[in-house]
């Protein structure tokens, strides 16, 4: 030390000995953990960095400028590799470089200290301009965490076509709007110009909140509308009557359903048999039965309700009685003919399907649970009597055989979980299949399995005959069934002429364009090679199905390069995590090793559907990107460990048993340390696709970190990165696109020709309903509605249904 210079302040010593420290540490942690990615196969970066970093460290404990200016090379080095390994790509390059440009700025600004030390010009003018250019950088990337980083914009609006007064929307009266499941409603009074004026007209409260404790109760309502009244019903199955234009209760049927998971209900149907029937006209359909209610009598208008109890309810939509002419006193035991069918082991997670006079519905079998199980027998049932019609059974060799005394469905086949669809011009049902119990080995499945698992398949409306099915994966291994209501769109073809087809999005990603006549694909569809797994007697398939004509959403190939993490620590844990498990791209299948599935079986895309635009010929699909790790475990006989079928819905991972297997199953979300999905963001988008070209015109992230964050706590800070997505969306002839679904407590609406965010409301709490709107037959208002009862990770529920309107 310079003997005339004044003894180091204490607060200058704790300064270095800090950075001294953190580089320490910081280098200790990448050298080891760099070399576990190293012997991985992975980048060598971690590790050079680390050992310079340590080095950095030691120097700044022994007060040398060296080890300031031997980290400016660490960061420089650093900022090469993050531009070669992520590009110009936003949050890739923020979890690269943010905790290191701080830890820049503090070791620079110390640069004139420590030369004052040595007795050499301070450089005070460089060092701390440096400084202030690298602080200026850090607050500019913050103030742009705050902006959506879109992977696609748009690149014009398309301009607003007002709505033809003989084709305006007067009910919502089906679970997708319409019997296809379309979610467009043909309503211009709120528009993208006028959105930002939408305000709260009433708010009502269910009574029934959704209290979880792990084992699924939920909120996942999309209301009916019909006329001046609002059907609503709750998580256990309690069905209310609202005015629609004020939210005064009108009537409530306390049903009080209960089960021991999947507590929900996530719509109904209506028939008002005052109406006259429409009849099909393609050539050879079969007519829709006669329904007819004596005048006078009640349940002239009735609302259908599966409960999670297993019963398929009617109850008069002028006053909530029972319908005294359906089933036995208003209800159908939807057990009959299931044999050992214990709670939980089947419950309906979907609103009924009225197909013409038939009310058609399916049920949720317990995934990975045993190999004996419920089958997943589809029936139709006569909308006024409640007798069963038909049952389309797909495991057995004749699916409409009529069950004689005694016999009971196959067991343990595909089942239908997903809400179904229904084209009246062609009285026909197309219903989303899920694959047989259980989901993760299939070495038992059977010929009809492999027929009708994770298929589409479509049945006639009056007989439930068979007339087509399409397969979407092969022998799945992976719980891909398909999670959402077809979408009936009249597909445009390159000759100006439309195909009636049928749209699905899949857990994989996948978005299939079907002919609605044939089945057949109407976008290409590859079958590509996939490689097999380790599990004896398994039924591998050699190849899977790629739906290459159409966009494929978050199904992309994951690299090391895609790890992500809210900081270089957490980042190079994922990097660890993704090299030392086996991963082939999608459809990498489970075996005695860990595998990783990306997408996972939450998705993909899931429950909450597609919407339509048929005026611009658009769809619009959310999807949530969550990766899944799995590892077959071999069966221990001593266990005691059975799983009965009540698995966790907002887990339901760990060790989880496969009784009649040879394996258990041990399977988690792919997360960092912090709680957060390990590959880059976003993590959930919403995407405007042109089906006229087949292309996505753009895409957005959707919900912010304000209502959560790393370990779960909330950040309170509207970054928007893009939260996985669960609930519908819906989209209006105003140039909208509503959606709610995300971990954030806000219903947004998004301009449906760019993408651009225009107007959010914040929620009471998080929502996973599906939005409608609809145009008051006495006000003349247009509201657009959202049940809030909590999002999937959040412990805050509620019980609102929340109306919004235009100040008029």
């Amino acid at each position: 030390m310079n003997p005339k210079q004044a003894p180091v302040p204490a607060v200058m010593n704790c300064w270095f000995y800090l950075i001294g420290l953190v580089l320490v540490v910081s280098g200790a942690f990448f050298s080891i953990t760099g070399g576990q990615l190293i012997a991985l196969g992975g980048s060598w970066y971690f590790l050079s960095a680390g050992v310079l970093m340590l080095i950095s460290g030691v120097l700044f404990f022994m007060r040398r400028t060296a080890g300031a200016w031997l980290y400016v090379l660490v960061f420089l080095g650093t900022l090469v590799w993050a531009l070669l390994d992520a590009g110009l790509e936003f949050w890739p390059l923020v979890s690269r470089l943010m905790f290191n440009g701080v830890l820049l700025f503090a070791v620079v600004v110390s640069i004139p200290m420590l030369r004052r030390l040595q007795g050499k010009p301070e450089l005070r003018g460089p060092a701390y301009g440096f400084s202030l250019v690298t602080l200026g950088c850090l607050v500019a990337t913050v103030a742009l965490m705050f902006k959506p980083h879109m992977p696609f914009e748009a690149s014009g609006q398309l301009p607003l076509q007002a709505v033809n007064p003989q084709q305006e929307q007067k009910n919502w009266d089906n679970y997708g709007n319409t019997p296809g499941g379309s979610r467009f409603v043909a309503l211009d009074q709120i528009t993208r110009d006028n959105v930002k004026d939408l305000k709260v007209a009433w708010t009502y409260r269910t009574g029934d909140i959704p209290q979880s404790d792990g084992n699924g109760a939920e909120d996942q309502l999309t209301p009916l509308q019909v006329g001046d009244k609002l059907f609503l019903c709750t998580p256990h199955n309690n069905v209310i009557a609202v005015n629609a234009d004020t939210g005064k209760e009108l009537w409530k049927n306390e049903i009080n359903a209960k089960s021991s998971v999947w507590m929900r209900c996530r719509g109904l149907a209506y028939f008002d048999a005052s109406k006259p029937l429409v009849q099909p006209d393609a050539n050879n359909a079969t007519p829709v039965p006669a329904a007819q209610v004596a005048s006078g009598a009640a349940c002239m208008r009735r609302i259908l309700m599966n409960t999670i109890d297993a019963r398929l309810i009617a109850l008069d939509a002028d006053t909530g009685e029972f319908c005294p002419d359906f089933g036995k006193d208003g209800q159908v035991d939807l057990l009959a003919g299931l044999g050992d069918a214990k709670d939980p082991s089947y419950v309906l997670t979907s609103a009924p399907t009225l197909a013409g006079t038939t009310v058609v519905v399916g049920g949720r079998v317990a995934d990975n649970v045993s190999t004996d199980m419920p089958g997943g027998v589809i029936r139709g049932f006569d909308v006024i009597t409640g007798a069963m019609r038909w049952a389309f059974d797909p495991g057995a060799q004749d699916p409409n055989k009529t069950l004689e005394a005694g016999e009971t469905y196959a067991r343990s086949s595909p089942n239908s979980w997903a809400a179904m669809s229904y084209d009246p011009q062609s009285n026909t049902v197309f219903i989303p299949m899920g694959s047989s119990s259980v989901d993760l080995w299939g070495a038992n499945r059977t010929e009809l399995d492999h027929k009708y698992a994770t298929s589409v398949l479509a049945v006639d409306g009056t007989t439930g005959k068979e007339k087509w099915t399409y397969q979407t994966v092969h022998n799945d291994l992976w719980d891909f069934d398909l999670p959402m209501q077809p979408s009936l769109i009249d597909f445009p073809g390159k000759n100006g002429k439309t195909t009636p087809a049928v749209v699905i999005g899949t857990k994989a990603g996948q978005i299939y364009v079907l002919d609605r006549a044939t089945g057949k694909p109407l976008t290409e569809v590859k079958e590509v090679p996939v490689k097999r797994s380790n599990i004896p007697n398994e039924q591998y398939s050699d190849t899977q199905p790629r739906s290459v004509g159409m966009p494929q959403i978050g199904a992309q190939t994951l690299t090391e390069s895609d790890m992500w993490g809210a900081t270089p620590f957490d980042q190079v844990m994922c990097r660890i995590a993704f090299k030392s498990m086996r991963y082939e791209g999608l459809y990498t299948a489970p075996g005695t090793d860990l595998s990783l599935s990306f997408p996972g079986s939450l998705g993909g895309m899931n429950w909450g559907s597609i919407s339509t635009d048929p005026v611009n010929d658009y769809i619009f699909v959310n999807d949530m990107r969550l990766g899944l790790w799995i590892q077959m475990v071999k069966a221990d006989p001593q266990s005691t460990a059975v799983n009965t079928g009540g698995e966790s819905v907002n887990t339901g991972m760990g060790v989880v048993p496969m009784k009649g297997t040879p394996y258990a199953v041990n399977k988690n979300r792919f997360m960092s340390a912090l709680g957060v999905p390990c590959q880059k963001p976003p993590f959930g988008t919403l995407t405007a696709i042109d089906m006229k070209t087949r292309k996505i015109v753009w895409q957005a992230p959707v919900g912010t970190v304000e209502d959560t964050g790393p370990l779960g706590i909330r950040m309170r800070l509207p970054i928007p990165v893009g939260l996985p997505t669960l609930g519908g969306t819906l989209s209006t002839q105003g140039g909208l696109v509503f959606i709610a679904g995300t971990q954030d407590y806000y219903l947004r609406a998004f301009d449906s020709s760019t993408g651009k965010e225009v107007w959010k409301a914040r929620l009471p709490v998080g929502s996973q309903g599906g939005p409608i709107s609809y145009k008051s037959p006495k006000t003349g208002k247009q509201y657009v509605v959202i049940s809030a009862g909590g999002a999937r990770q959040s412990p805050d529920r509620g019980d609102y249904v929340i109306a919004y309107s235009l100040d008029k």
